[in-house]
């Protein structure tokens, strides 16, 4: 039955991709946010979704069947939900409503972890598609094998970005918990979101929670030499385990019967590796994708397609035509010896793997980092520790302090390992990197401008003036 659905905060990366497949399901959809921008602003308007700036209590009129709320900046009190439940409109959570609605009868395949997530999802998505399977999934990003970011797809499999956040104001328990997987892929585990966990110890109880919804018949893929996901498995396992690792030639973990995936580097040619099945060569990977945090996406991606029927040689094959996802060092500006990037790296780990990537591939080119600290974790400074070290790969590192930064900056930059600078204001930003490009007989360098946010529309701006004064 159609239904009238909107969506409290559509702009979110989940929230905007239920809302595509809601509209796929036949229903009426309409949404609001604070503020919306692309890939999803882009992928809402294409999909004749309307959607509002801000939030004014006409936008609920006529009431709609069902409100779906999200868990971006709407906390009791909030104008919105106030609205709601005034008007006592039935409303429910995103994670929900996907979980009763869409993964209901289906093969879930789930990737969780702190990073990775949507990269991972990605690859999934895309072997099962080339093998034929025409799977349904959400993913929260934009995977630039597909023209959407969510699609119902066909029965049975299903494959969606497990994140960890909380559900909703009236559901402190993380997203996940709602998707009942048969395949989980843990690809790490670390401290993040400190806005809602106190510790460690806490993400690793909800990662618990989502092992108890785990059927016997099922798979949970996991690294070898992840502690913290060791004492989540520890805590009970009731499913069997692929372990993914570094060929190292022995066996790392306790479950000596579990299939091992491993890769092999290849030291002709830096954009290849060898993937292996139990120190078994399955085949070669050449791709473009940076860093050896991708080659272990790469082994959980194939090892949950395995476990959905997909042969490791024809997953391969997939990953070689495979093209990343939008945001994820994508290419948005090239010429004369510069290339910038716009990267989604926003936790220090995400930062100093992706920059370790770069610098392996170009051993020789400068490394400009440029990064925007905004998520909440970053705001209250829990990591701040971490962000000395993680730009080590990089030439120099210039911190953009935006208005959630509520510490002072200025200690990082004087600890980092490498050159560091503040800036606080986006139009000066671009014209001090604007007056540093490279000249065309100079050394290559690399501008990789890392944020999980807009970044104050640096990237459109930057392209702009970087076109302008080309000559």
């Amino acid at each position: 039955m159609q239904q009238h659905l909107y969506f409290l905060g559509i702009g979110g990366t989940l929230m905007g991709s239920l809302a595509l497949l809601a509209k796929d399901l036949g229903h009426s959809v309409s949404g609001s946010d604070g503020k919306i921008y692309p890939p999803m602003s882009d992928l809402l308007a294409n999909a004749d979704i309307t959607v509002y700036e801000g939030f004014e209590p006409g936008q609920l009129e006529p009431a709609p069947d069902l409100v779906i709320v999200g868990n971006a900046n709407l906390p009791r009190g909030s104008e919105a939900i106030e609205c709601v439940l005034n008007q006592g409109l039935r409303y429910t959570s995103g994670a929900q409503w996907l979980g009763e609605n869409v993964l209901q009868d289906r093969w879930v395949i789930a990737v969780a972890g702190t990073h990775g997530k949507t990269t991972t999802a990605s690859m999934v998505a895309w072997i099962l598609d080339y093998a034929g399977l025409s799977p349904g999934y959400l993913i929260g990003g934009a995977p630039a094998n597909f023209e959407t970011s969510a699609r119902l797809g066909e029965m049975p499999f299903f494959v969606v970005e497990a994140d960890e956040y909380d559900t909703s104001y009236f559901d402190r328990r993380s997203k996940f918990v709602h998707y009942r997987p048969r395949t989980l892929v843990l690809n790490n585990l670390e401290y993040d979101h400190a806005d809602i966990f106190a510790d460690l110890a806490a993400i690793q109880a909800q990662f618990h929670l989502l092992m108890r919804t785990i059927p016997a018949e099922g798979l949970v893929i996991a690294p070898s030499a992840s502690d913290a996901i060791n004492e989540v498995l520890q805590q009970g396992c009731w499913t069997g385990i692929a372990r993914i690792g570094q060929r190292d030639g022995k066996r790392t973990h306790a479950q000596d019967n579990a299939e091992r995936w491993s890769f092999a580097s290849d030291k002709r040619a830096s954009d290849g590796f060898t993937v292996l099945l139990n120190d078994e060569p399955q085949g070669d990977i050449r791709w473009s994708l940076l860093g050896e945090h991708n080659k272990t996406n790469a082994l959980n991606a194939i090892a949950a397609a395995r476990h959905a029927g997909v042969q490791p040689q024809t997953a391969i094959q997939a990953l070689c035509e495979f093209r990343g996802v939008k945001r994820r060092m994508e290419v948005i500006y090239e010429a004369n010896n510069l290339v910038v990037y716009d990267d989604f790296a926003h936790h220090p780990t995400a930062i100093r793997t992706t920059l370790q990537g770069l610098r392996a591939q170009f051993s020789q080119d400068e490394i400009i980092a440029i990064i925007e600290p905004r998520t909440h974790t970053m705001s209250l400074g829990s990591l701040r520790n971490e962000l000395t070290q993680c730009c080590a790969a990089a030439d120099q590192v210039i911190w953009f302090r935006g208005e959630r930064i509520k510490w002072d900056l200025h200690e990082i930059a004087e600890a980092c390992v490498v050159p560091a600078k503040i800036v606080g204001n986006v139009n000066n930003l671009i014209k001090q990197l604007v007056s540093a490009k490279p000249q065309p007989n100079a050394r290559r360098q690399h501008w990789v401008i890392m944020s999980n946010g807009d970044f104050g529309g640096i990237y459109q701006q930057l392209t702009a003036a970087l076109a302008d004064n080309a000559n």
